[in-house]
């Protein structure tokens, strides 16, 4: 399993939390949201699912990833 920490514009209450995480469980992968730092730590399977599907999964709950 792969780790990875990235930052994300625009998350501000357990809404943002629930749409974030939901849209990395629904795209096969497992995250927890840290509202205070604006992080989401990303826990995934690269041979099953790559990076930049998750990012794009997180933006289309209309989020910006900064890094």
């Amino acid at each position: 399993m792969k780790q990875v920490t990235l930052t994300v514009e625009g998350m501000s209450c357990n809404h943002c939390v629930n749409s974030v995480e939901g849209a990395l469980k629904n795209a096969g992968a497992s995250g927890k949201v840290d509202l205070a730092s604006s992080t989401v730590a990303v826990e995934y399977d690269e041979t099953k699912v790559s990076l930049e599907a998750l990012k794009e999964a997180i933006e289309e709950q209309g989020y910006d990833i900064v890094s």
